[in-house]
């Protein structure tokens, strides 16, 4: 089963949201406090996946605010150097700074990120820097659930689902859910609900998917349900390694296994599978064949350094595919 877009547009994507500054640990196998030195990567949920799409040949846009500042400029000149359009990116005059993210490698199963989140300029996207005119150019906008976390992005956010609506883009929400952010669980849930309820296809995790209803321990036939009553057309809940799952308003479901890979680090996997899983999608391939990309490339990130800049080609993603076949 194929999943259909507008056609003929400028964009197959625009993604909106956090774009900021991953410096990875280069000492692997033990602790933050005694690891010396990071590389620096472009990081963020939202900018990963534009990056991940154009890597695969998309035409792709970015909604975003960076700071005005030596890593804003990094972020803006990188994201167009891999051919993401940054004409929708705006730039802080205030004075509020780059989020950074010191990522943490103990081993491949325990991994961890410590963020600096405060007074960072993605958060002050404002509805008045959301252009109607450049969201209408695309076949998708993809939200991202951390700008959601505060005003005014989570404003900007509103204004773009529904402008996108307006336009027949459709409007693909990826859970992105990181707890420093938001105050609270009550929080969250009634605003990924608010955002999930007017999307086409929304992709999580089973614990997100449990946060957005609020009811730890969900199932998937009682998330589908739930939102199946509003405007989703397709729903993507993953489950580690255990695979993912597809569903779809009609009734069809869909599994994806995971792809064995020799894992370096945890983070990045979700990026990298919305990415592919939205490449598929987009080049007329099947729900099916959709997951398994999603799945190889998301396998392929995890064995690697980075996760911006080790979004894979989709040669390296069918290359995977056909060994584990």
């Amino acid at each position: 089963m194929k999943y259909a877009f507008a056609a003929d547009r400028k964009f197959d994507l625009i993604a909106i949201g956090r774009a900021c500054i991953d410096l990875n640990a280069n000492e692997y196998n033990r602790p933050m406090e005694d690891t010396v030195t990071f590389t620096k990567y472009v990081g963020g949920s939202p900018a990963n996946i534009a990056i991940g799409c154009a890597r695969l040949g998309l035409k792709v846009g970015f909604i975003g605010k960076l700071a005005s500042d030596q890593h804003g400029r990094f972020i803006e000149r990188f994201m167009r150097g891999v051919g993401v359009d940054t004409s929708g990116m705006v730039y802080d005059r205030e004075g509020r700074r780059t989020g950074l993210a010191f990522t943490e490698i103990k081993s491949p199963e325990e991994c961890s990120i410590m963020m600096y989140r405060d007074n960072v300029a993605d958060l002050y996207l404002s509805p008045s820097e959301v252009s109607e005119d450049y969201i209408r150019q695309s076949r998708i906008l993809l939200v991202s659930g951390t700008a959601l976390a505060m005003s005014p992005s989570r404003e900007a956010v509103l204004k773009a689902v529904s402008l996108a609506r307006r336009n027949g883009v459709k409007v693909v929400f990826e859970l992105d859910y990181r707890p420093y952010t938001w105050k609270s669980e009550e929080e969250t849930s009634l605003y990924y609900q608010l955002v999930a309820e007017r999307s086409h296809l929304v992709i999580g995790t089973r614990d997100e998917f449990d946060l957005l209803e609020g009811m730890p321990g969900g199932r998937n036939e009682d998330t589908c349900a739930y939102l199946f009553r509003h405007d989703p057309e397709l729903i993507v809940i993953k489950h580690g390694v255990e695979g993912s799952w597809a569903y779809v308003r009609s009734g069809e479901v869909f599994r994806g296994k995971a792809y064995r890979t020799k894992v370096l680090k945890t983070f990045g996997a979700g990026d990298s599978y919305a990415s592919a899983f939205l490449y598929a999608l987009l080049s007329g391939k099947d729900i099916e064949t959709a997951l398994k990309y999603a799945s190889a490339s998301a396998a392929i990130v995890v064995s690697r350094h980075s996760s911006s800049e080790a979004m894979p080609t989709a040669e390296e993603i069918e290359r995977l595919i056909a060994e584990q076949a």
